[in-house]
């Protein structure tokens, strides 16, 4: 009846999810870097725009491109039933690694005096460097929160009868 099977999957297993899931992290947040990194070339140096309101918009159009990335793409199977509490907290730690991206970049162009087009570029790229590692550690521990397990696999079965059975239902209506 009851059958012997590890309810936590092996250290190996989770190491292996954890490095495919930063993979992925990396692919969508390269990205929004992308994005980032060419609007905001465009806005100081072909507009003209004051480099830190560049880097704010930049950064809030990078983040509307990497919600969509990874709420379709690297979390579509974790738990979405509180979509606001999700996006609440998305922008919540999107809106503070801007904060450390834009304090990063205002700290190397004002405090340290790396003002050409290029420096500019390298306070940006470290900012983004240190505000991604807070974003991915946030975003996988409190935004897109992982379905609980379940560790009975007769109710796993039952489960999956039901949801069947709802199929079916759904298919034949």
């Amino acid at each position: 009846m009851t059958s012997t099977t590890e309810s936590r999957p092996s250290l190996t297993r989770r190491l292996r999810g954890l490095s495919m899931e930063a993979v992925g992290f990396a692919v969508i947040g390269a990205s929004g870097v992308v994005v980032n990194f060419a609007l905001f070339w465009i806005l100081t140096n072909g507009f003209g725009l004051a480099s830190l309101r560049s880097n704010i918009a930049a950064t809030l159009v990078a983040i509307a491109t990497n919600y969509l990335g990874y709420r379709y793409w690297l979390y579509k199977d974790r738990d979405a039933a509180s979509r606001k509490r999700e996006i609440t907290l998305f922008l919540l730690f999107s809106g503070i690694g801007m904060l450390i991206e834009t304090g990063t970049l205002g700290f190397t162009q004002y405090v340290l005096g790396l003002d050409t087009p290029f420096e500019k570029l390298g306070g940006k790229f470290l900012g983004l460097a240190i505000a991604t590692v807070f974003r991915f550690i946030s975003y996988r521990t409190w935004v897109f929160k992982a379905m609980p397990e379940l560790e009975d696999p007769e109710v796993v079965q039952e489960a999956e009868l039901l949801l069947a059975a709802e199929d079916s239902r759904s298919v034949s209506n």
